[in-house]
């Protein structure tokens, strides 16, 4: 089983919201061997745990799967119960949900916008922050946080894509979590492998790991 500890997380998780499970299947049947190695599923997507849970029992050797938009507890209840392996949001946590989550063996990746906010979800047991929406704060915000309060590890999210996801890893984010910025979606409807393929390849020509 893929070891989900900070030390070997990957560095781009690949971001799903909406997709039924056969799509969902097609693009981590193409991600594994490749550099992305983490795959998120929105929990708001219809069916969401169980999407995960089939998912991690097939691929869960090569792919970590993860549960996003985990925004209650019910939510990280669920993620916890179907076996995903990280937890990530667009707000903060709250203290139920770090513990459902530590709990359950999940690595927790909550929201923040502020430097007050991403100090808050360190100091309450984040193992990453997501910094969200990036693409709005822009790779300068990453850096300039990080001068005062040390080098952390943080996950870009958010207008986030192959032409500046190199730029926000050179102003020191640690980590980033991509959707559309790396499949088209006409290749995940139609489940087009060797368009996903190439999507995944022309990813990996821009960013450097």
């Amino acid at each position: 089983m893929i070891d989900s500890s900070i030390v070997t997380y990957p560095k781009v998780t690949a971001i799903l919201r909406g997709y039924d499970y056969d799509q969902v299947r097609c693009v981590v049947k193409n991600m594994v061997g490749t550099r992305l190695g983490a795959v998120e599923v929105a929990m708001n997507t219809p069916g969401a745990p169980q999407i995960i849970q089939k998912v991690a029992e097939e691929f869960g050797d090569d792919i970590l799967v993860g549960a996003g938009t985990v925004i209650s507890a019910e939510r990280a209840k669920a993620a916890v119960r179907v076996g995903a392996k990280f937890a990530l949001s667009p707000i903060c946590f709250t203290e139920e949900i770090f513990r459902i989550c530590k709990d359950g063996g999940l690595m927790t990746v909550p929201s923040a916008f502020t430097p007050s906010e991403v100090w808050n979800m360190f100091q309450m047991g984040a193992d990453i922050v997501k910094v969200f929406p990036a693409g709005t704060l822009g790779p300068q915000y990453v850096k300039d946080i990080q001068a005062p309060l040390n080098s952390m590890p943080l996950m870009v999210v958010g207008g986030v894509n192959a032409d500046n996801c190199q730029e926000f890893f050179d102003n020191g984010a640690t980590y980033a979590g991509i959707g559309s910025g790396i499949f088209q979606h006409r290749h995940i409807i139609q489940m087009d492998s060797e368009g996903l393929k190439a999507d995944i390849q022309a990813f990996e020509k821009k960013v450097r790991w």
